[in-house]
């Protein structure tokens, strides 16, 4: 089984897919994790990074890559903004999370230990570079919830639920299949 696991950063992909790994005995791959480990490994901070990648697309294109790979070794949860666009034609189920902007910022906040206004500018600058950069590349706009709603299997507005209650509602759907 292929699932992947799409939304904006902060919307809670990489808890919830990592725990849905753990229930469901499968392996479990992060884009978001590979990224930051990248811009880690080239000394540089996620925004620098950010701009970086603008102008090496290579660098999009050999994350892409490695979710292919990882998706072809089967049974593996993805998570990745793309995973669900990137993988169409092969997943067995794609969902796709979401969150108002100010919820998962604070999210992020925590887990980063940063202040929120730190977390904000680095955000807002990550996604608005992804957003310009996959319409260009890959033609995919991430901000049509029109094509998203049409596209995924599962849509969770994730602001309200607790983990285990997202955790839950995607196995119930999985079961289903």
């Amino acid at each position: 089984m292929i699932i992947t696991i799409s939304g904006l950063h902060g919307t809670g992909k990489s808890t919830i897919a990592k725990l849905l790994a753990e229930n469901l005995g499968i392996l479990y791959y992060s884009t978001g994790q590979a990224f930051r480990d990248l811009a880690k490994e080239n000394n540089m901070s996620i925004e620098e990074y950010t701009s970086f990648v603008e102008n090496h697309p290579e660098v999009d294109k050999e994350l892409d890559n490695k979710v292919v790979k990882m998706a072809k070794k089967g049974n593996v949860i993805i998570d990745s903004q793309l995973s669900g666009h990137i993988l169409k034609s092969i997943a067995n189920f794609k969902i796709h999370l979401t969150c108002p902007l100010e919820v998962r910022v604070k999210r992020m906040t925590a887990r980063d230990q940063t202040s929120y206004e730190e977390k904000l500018k680095e955000t807002t600058i990550r996604e608005k570079s992804e957003l310009e950069r996959f319409k260009r590349l890959y033609n995919i706009d991430l901000s049509d919830k029109k094509s998203t709603k049409a596209f995924f299997d599962l849509i969770i507005d994730t602001e309200l639920l607790t983990i285990e209650e997202i955790v839950n509602k995607i196995l119930t759907e999985l079961d289903k299949i």
